[in-house]
């Protein structure tokens, strides 16, 4: 079992491609009071996190199957509720999900962009992270500080660059240069280019209809690339 997790940016595609590959897959979602996988697949799960973390259910009885082949733990929007919680009751939260995650290839943690302590520590529990980066310098920005700070928090834990919306590869790769320079000179390492996703209006048609893009838009240029990050994260 692995668990990995991409702070920015929605992971369903991920998990849907990674389960396309026959591996068991679990998307968390990890909720800072803007959780929305739910909400994107078109679900009404019965229980979520907030569940959990009330103690009414089990992680493993809060999990809900998707037709797509992988299990989703949906999260609360607007509930804040990992942010809440004290550094015990988190331990006891990540141990309950290492457990439950024990009958899974792969964990796919969808964190948001925040850099609160429950983000770090969540980010800090993955075998790998993955950060989404456009070109925009804000954008920019935030990757860096969450590689900054994850390497504080892990100096030998793994993190990967993922471009986001990139006009073309040769854009893309060019926004990726600009954060590993800014990462080799003030953080001492080079994090590795994990993927680049071109900018496709088919994702925000997919999202609109509440399905995954590698369902309705197989053949889509964003959906080429998702697939191709999926088999490097499997590589």
């Amino acid at each position: 079992m692995q668990e990995f997790a991409r702070p920015c940016g929605p992971p369903c595609s991920l998990a849907h491609a990674l389960a396309r590959q026959g591996r068991r897959v679990l998307l968390f979602d990890g909720d800072l009071g803007l959780a929305n996988v739910d909400i994107q697949l078109g679900l009404m799960p019965a229980h979520d996190l907030g569940s959990v973390l009330a103690g009414t259910r089990s992680l493993a009885q809060a999990v809900q199957h998707h037709e797509a082949g992988f299990d989703i733990l949906a999260g609360r929007s607007g509930s804040g509720a990992l942010s809440a919680l004290d550094d015990a009751a988190l331990d006891a939260v990540l141990a309950t999900m290492r457990h439950t995650a024990a009958r899974y290839d792969y964990v796919v943690l969808d964190l948001g962009a925040e850099i609160e302590r429950s983000t770090r520590r969540l980010a800090a529990f993955a075998d790998l992270l993955l950060v989404l980066a456009t070109e925009e310098p804000t954008s920019l920005t935030d990757a860096y500080a969450v590689l900054k700070l994850h390497h504080a928090d892990q100096p030998a834990g793994q993190a990967r660059i993922v471009v986001n919306q990139a006009g073309n590869a040769l854009s893309g790769e060019r926004t990726y240069a600009t954060l590993a320079r800014a990462c080799t000179a003030f953080l001492g390492h080079t994090p590795s280019l994990a993927g680049i996703l071109r900018r496709d209006d088919r994702v925000r048609d997919a999202i609109r209809r509440q399905t995954l893009l590698l369902q309705h838009h197989p053949n889509a240029t964003a959906a080429a690339d998702v697939e191709k990050l999926a088999a490097g994260v499997l590589g």
